[in-house]
């Protein structure tokens, strides 16, 4: 067995993973800082975040388009075209944090209600929400340079941001909202000043290796549509993911719709699974990071034969790790409960999902990597595709599931069978393939060779080779 690959692999992926963990960790703490205010406060916070996590996560392809392009140059030994592509990343998020940032602090309160807060939450949640938009562009902004230092094969100026970062954040909130006094808006204000200065100091970083290889900084148009034009299937793929979501979620609610009571005990075991999934997930998705990084770096480079060694390498490895999850998940089923809730009636429910969602998680291993690999060679047209493909195989199955009256159990037995295995054959038939493996430095998604890579090339090509480390460490 090969194990070549594994300190590159693991070099991305542990840095990943920690910050990838370190967000949900920190905006529990801000739920528990709003959270002292009231229970109305509180609800309102979760009906704000509900929009602005939809905002960001449908625009997460400003770090995975990036990572892609930025890796492939890099490969090619073209750290100069790899930070022009980058930049290009950078001012398409600021274009579109302006488009929404805008209209979004307008039409705040309607998009509170639109998400289903009554009168009484909807006047915190617009309170937060109208101050917490100002700090979309700095998000956004966030995603395309920890997607550009990804591509420059740096997954640890990311985690350092993210773990200082949030832990500011938590500092200002307790300052303005205790001790200055401002409620929940002073959440939101402490939030959107942790968020510009990290922004600050990843684009930063980007700006200073680009002026290092004399990219330019300014906007460059054919470049922001291409990176625009990449992007789109990746929207798409992501759209097919959150819809199957939904519809998993609408299926557990219509499922027990007659019995008030049943429908508590299913909704409240089904979001303690999905948590609990979601949270596990950091562990294959920080493969999945590595996956793109290393994938656009080696067909950048040309190397085919590198390209399917260090897939099937990564493959492995996310078998390995979801065998070893799924382990520990079925092992603390009947402990995980009670650190939730009290209800006897969720525990034992709860159990025999976590049973499924266990079994599952090798299949999600592979899943998770295939998924990066086939971002880091910039084939999102298919995986767009697969999406939708993999959504209406998805979607009879759990509307069957709502006719028959299906229990929980069996809800997640079909989302695991059905949606995650139908993506487990959407992604091995390509991977299986040569289509996806296109060489050079502008592969298929990646567009043309943006102006800033003419003239003189880049005098990192040595440092940038398969196995390096990032051009702009040190």
């Amino acid at each position: 067995m090969d194990r070549s690959h594994d300190r590159e692999i693991w070099r991305l992926a542990i840095p990943a993973f920690l910050a990838l963990v370190a967000e949900p960790l920190f905006l529990l703490a801000d739920s528990a800082v709003v959270g002292h205010l009231g229970t109305t406060e509180l609800a309102g916070l979760g009906v704000a975040g509900v929009v602005l996590q939809t905002v960001v996560g449908l625009c997460v392809f400003l770090a995975y388009g990036t990572t892609a392009s930025v890796a492939r140059r890099i490969g090619a030994g073209d750290t100069r075209g790899a930070l022009a592509q980058g930049i290009d990343g950078l001012w398409l998020a600021t274009i579109i944090g302006i488009l929404v940032t805008i209209p979004g602090v307008l039409l705040a309160g309607p998009l509170v209600r639109l998400v289903g807060a009554g009168e009484d939450v909807a006047g915190p949640g617009t309170a937060y929400l109208r101050i917490a938009l100002l700090g979309v562009t700095p998000l956004l902004l966030m995603l395309a340079a920890t997607g550009v230092l990804r591509g420059l094969q740096d997954t640890r100026t990311p985690l350092y941001v993210a773990v200082l970062g949030n832990l500011l954040n938590v500092v200002l909130n307790l300052t303005l909202v205790y001790g200055v006094g401002l409620g929940i808006e002073g959440a939101a204000i402490g939030s959107v000043i942790a968020q510009v200065l990290s922004a600050v100091v990843l684009v930063g970083v980007v700006a200073r290796g680009a002026r290092r290889y004399d990219a330019s900084l300014r906007p460059d148009l054919p470049g922001i549509r291409t990176a625009m034009r990449a992007g789109v299937p990746l929207v798409v793929r992501t759209l097919t993911l959150r819809a199957a979501l939904l519809m998993t979620t609408f299926a557990v609610t219509q499922a027990a719709i007659g019995d008030s009571g049943s429908q508590a005990v299913d909704l409240a075991a089904h979001q303690i699974a999905f948590t609990l999934w979601g949270f596990l997930a950091f562990v294959l998705d920080a493969l999945a990071i590595a996956a793109q990084a290393i994938t656009g770096r080696y067909l950048g480079a040309g190397d085919v034969p590198g390209t399917r060694a260090v897939t099937a390498r990564m493959v492995w490895w996310g078998v390995m790790a979801g065998i070893a999850v799924g382990v520990l998940l079925a092992l603390a089923s009947p402990l995980l409960g009670p650190l939730f809730t009290p209800d006897e009636d969720v525990h034992a429910l709860l159990i025999p999902v976590l049973i499924v969602a266990a079994i599952a998680q090798p299949m999600a291993g592979v899943v998770f990597v295939l998924d990066g690999v086939l971002i880091g060679a910039g084939d999102g047209r298919y995986l767009a595709w697969g999406g939708i493909w993999t959504l209406v195989a998805y979607a009879p199955a759990i509307a069957l599931a709502v006719t028959l009256d299906a229990g929980l159990v069996w809800i997640w037995i079909l989302f695991t069978v059905v949606f995650m295995g139908a993506r487990f054959v959407v992604l091995v038939h390509r991977a299986r393939g040569d289509r996806w493996l296109v060489t050079g430095a502008a592969g298929r998604g990646t567009g043309q060779v943006p102006r800033e890579t003419t003239g003189r090339s880049a005098p990192s090509a040595r440092m940038t080779a398969p196995g390096g480390t990032s051009t702009l460490a040190g």
